[in-house]
C-alpha cells in the first residue's frame, strides 16, 4: 500500500509540475510519456527487488507490507495511528520507511511504548531514509506545495530503491488521510488575500491563486483514483469529499486513543494537587500555536498576586526537527514549563491532575491529545474550528463536554466555575470519548483495509 502511494505521489508531482510550467503540454502525449516512464521504472524496480525483500519464515514466503512515515518517532497522534495499525495485524513482514537516522529500530519501538503504551507483537523492520532535505518546507519559501511534492518524488524513490514491498505495481490503493495536502479552507484564505496563511504576501495575487486551484484540481483528480479512502475526522471528511468526489469509497475512521487507561484513573470531585494546573498536549510545530496558549494563560486574573499555589501551565510535546527545537527554546524564554517526549505514565499523571486542557491549533483535523485530556477528567478549551468543534467538544445529549474559543479569553471562565460544575462537565467528557477507543479503531481500520486483499 505504501509503495502504491509512492507511485501516486510520483504521478501527482509530475502532473503538478507540467500543469504549472508547461500548461500547453498538459493534455498532450509528453505528460503521458513521463507517467509511463515512472510506472515502468517502478515495475522494473519491483522485478529486481522482489526476491531480496520478500523474506521467508519456516520456508514460506511472506507478504511485505510497508508504511511510509518519515517522522515515526515524533510522538504525535499520527504516530499513534501508525503503531496501532501495525499492532495485531496478519502475519507478514512489516517495513517502516523513516528519516529517524539518529535512532535504532529498537529505540523507536521503545519510544512508542513509553509515549503510547503500545507494544508490538510482530517484528518491524526500519528502512532509514537519508535524502530527506527535498521535503523540508524551509527549503521552499515560495511554492511550498509544489516543492514538497517534487521532493516526495525523490524521497519515495529512495525508499523503493531500498525495499520494494508487495503490490507495488498494478495495486489497489488505500488512502488514509489525516490532513489534506490542500484544503478548501486554504483556497478561501488565499482568495481572501490572507497573507499570513501560507506563503509570503505575493503568493495571494491572481497568478498564485490559479496555482492553488490547479494544485487542488490535480490533488482531487489523483485522490479520486483511490479504491478505499479513510478519513480521521469530520473536518477532513468535508474537505476530501469536496476535492476528491469519492463519497461512496470514503469512511470516517477515528484515530485510536488509549482512553481506557485514562478512564481507569479515579475521577475525584476535587483535584488532589492544590491550585490549578493547565496542560497542553501536542507537537511543538508551528500550527499548534503554543504562543497563543501562553498568552491566554498570561491573561488569567490575579495570576501574579501572592497565592499559596498560583496556576501553572505545562506544555507536553514531541520535536520532529530543528525548527521544532528552536520553537521550544523560544517558548522556554517565556518561563513556562515544557516537557519533551515524556513517559506515558507521567503524561497520564499530569493530565489527571489538570483543571484545564488547552489546544490552540486552528483547523485541527481532530486532536488526539484533547481526547486524552477529556478521558483523564480535564475540562478542555480548544480552538473553535476543525475537529474539536465538529467531533470532540460536542454536546452529549445536550450536556456540555468542553469549551471552544477563538481568542485568548476563556481560561478565566473555566476557573471561575464552581468545583461541582466542573465535575459535571468532566463526567460528561469522560462519557463521550468511547468512539475513540483503540478497539473501535482496529475494527473499522481492518474492515476497510481487508477489501484491498480480497
Amino acid at each position: 500500500m505504501a509503495a502504491a502511494k509512492m507511485g501516486r505521489c510520483l504521478c501527482e508531482s509530475l502532473r503538478v509540475f507540467y500543469s504549472l510550467f508547461f500548461p500547453g503540454l498538459t493534455v498532450c502525449g509528453t505528460l503521458c510519456v513521463c507517467l509511463i516512464i515512472v510506472l515502468w521504472g517502478i515495475r522494473l524496480l519491483l522485478s529486481r527487488k522482489k526476491k531480496s525483500t520478500s523474506t521467508s519464515k519456516n520456508g514460506k514466503n511472506e507478504m511485505v507490507i510497508a508504511c511510509f512515515h518519515p517522522y515515526c518517532s515524533a510522538g504525535g497522534g499520527g504516530e499513534r495511528v501508525l503503531w496501532c495499525a501495525l499492532r495485531g495485524k496478519p502475519e507478514a513482514v512489516y517495513v517502516v520507511y523513516t528519516r529517524d537516522v539518529n535512532f535504532r529500530g529498537q529505540q523507536i519501538l521503545e519510544g512508542a511504548f513509553r509515549r503510547f503504551n503500545i507494544r508490538l507483537t510482530l517484528p518491524v523492520q526500519f528502512v532509514f531514509l537519508r535524502k530527506c532535505y527535498p521535503v523540508e518546507d524551509s527549503l521552499y519559501p515560495h511554492f511550498t506545495l509544489l516543492g514538497q511534492s517534487l521532493g516526495c518524488t525523490f524521497l519515495g524513490w529512495e525508499a523503493l530503491a531500498q525495499c520494494a514491498p508487495d503490490y507495488t505495481g498494478g495495486c489497489r490503493v488505500e488512502s488514509h488521510v489525516r490532513y489534506p495536502t490542500i484544503s478548501t479552507d486554504m483556497l478561501s484564505a488565499v482568495k481572501n488575500q490572507n497573507v499570513g496563511f501560507n506563503d509570503a504576501g505575493f503568493i495571494t495575487r491572481n497568478p498564485k491563486l490559479i496555482y492553488y486551484y490547479l494544485f487542488a484540481f490535480i490533488y482531487g483528480l489523483v485522490g479520486s483514483c483511490s479504491d478505499v479512502v479513510m478519513i480521521n475526522s469530520s473536518w477532513t471528511l468535508n474537505h476530501i469529499l469536496s476535492l476528491w468526489k469519492a463519497g461512496s469509497r470514503t469512511n470516517v475512521v477515528y484515530p485510536p486513543c488509549d482512553m481506557q487507561t485514562f478512564l481507569d484513573v479515579p475521577l475525584h470531585e476535587k483535584k488532589m494537587t492544590p491550585g490549578h494546573l493547565l496542560v497542553s498536549v501536542g507537537q511543538f510545530s508551528f500550527e499548534k500555536n503554543h504562543p497563543l496558549q501562553i498568552r491566554a494563560f498570561a491573561k488569567l486574573p490575579n495570576k501574579k498576586v501572592a497565592e499559596s499555589c498560583p496556576p501553572k501551565l505545562v506544555l507536553f510535546a514531541g520535536c520532529r526537527n530543528k525548527e521544532d527545537e528552536l520553537r521550544v527554546n523560544q517558548l522556554g524564554r517565556k518561563k513556562e514549563k515544557h516537557k519533551i517526549n515524556i513517559p506515558f505514565d507521567e503524561l497520564k499523571d499530569y493530565s489527571s491532575e489538570a483543571t484545564i486542557g488547552l489546544h490552540a491549533m486552528q483547523s485541527e483535523r481532530l486532536g488526539v491529545g484533547i481526547g486524552e485530556c477529556m478521558a483523564a477528567g480535564t475540562v478542555i478549551l480548544a480552538h473553535n474550528s476543525g475537529g474539536p468543534k465538529l467531533d470532540i467538544a460536542v454536546a452529549r445529549e445536550g450536556d456540555v463536554t468542553g469549551f471552544l474559543a477563538e481568542s485568548e479569553e476563556g481560561c478565566a471562565h473555566i476557573l471561575s466555575m464552581s468545583a461541582e460544575k466542573r465535575l459535571q462537565i468532566r463526567k460528561n467528557a469522560c462519557a463521550s470519548v468511547s468512539r475513540f477507543f483503540d478497539q473501535e479503531f482496529e475494527v473499522t481500520f481492518l474492515s476497510s483495509v481487508e477489501k484491498l486483499f480480497k
